[in-house]
C-alpha cells in the first residue's frame, strides 16, 4: 500500500522549534517530489515547502522562508520539515504530499496530517 504518514506535531511556544517527519511506505521516492502543506483553523490549505528530486531544488512560501528548512533522507524514505522561530500564525495541521513534481497537479499521495500548535 502506498502511504505517507506525518509525525512530529506538538504544542510549542512562540520562538521555539519543531521538526516534522513525512515517512513513505509502499514505494521509494528517490524520483518523487515531496511537498508540505498546512491548513489553519478557518483558512484555506496553503503550500509551505517542496523538495524536487528531478533537479534537487527546494521551494518555500514567503511566510516561512528563512525559518523553515526541508530536507530528505532517501535511505529512510523520509522527508523532514525543520521549523524554527515559530509564530502563533504557524498553528495549523501540516500535511505532506508526494508525486512526480512540486506543482500540485502532480501530487497524488497525501498524508492525513499532524497538528502543530504555537502558543503566544
Amino acid at each position: 500500500e502506498v502511504q505517507l504518514v506525518e509525525s512530529g506535531g506538538d504544542l510549542v511556544q512562540a520562538g521555539g522549534s519543531l521538526r516534522l517527519s513525512c515517512a513513505a511506505s509502499g514505494f521509494t521516492f528517490d524520483d518523487y517530489a515531496i511537498a508540505w502543506f498546512r491548513q489553519a483553523p478557518g483558512k484555506e490549505r496553503e503550500g509551505v515547502s517542496c523538495i524536487s528530486r528531478s533537479d534537487g531544488h527546494t521551494y518555500y512560501a514567503d511566510s516561512v522562508k528563512g525559518r523553515f528548512t526541508i530536507s530528505s533522507d532517501n535511505a529512510k524514505n523520509t522527508v523532514y520539515l525543520q521549523m524554527n522561530s515559530l509564530k502563533p500564525e504557524d498553528t495549523a495541521i501540516y500535511y505532506c504530499a508526494g508525486g512526480e513534481d512540486c506543482p500540485i497537479r502532480y501530487l497524488e499521495v497525501w498524508g492525513r496530517g499532524t497538528l502543530v500548535t504555537v502558543s503566544s
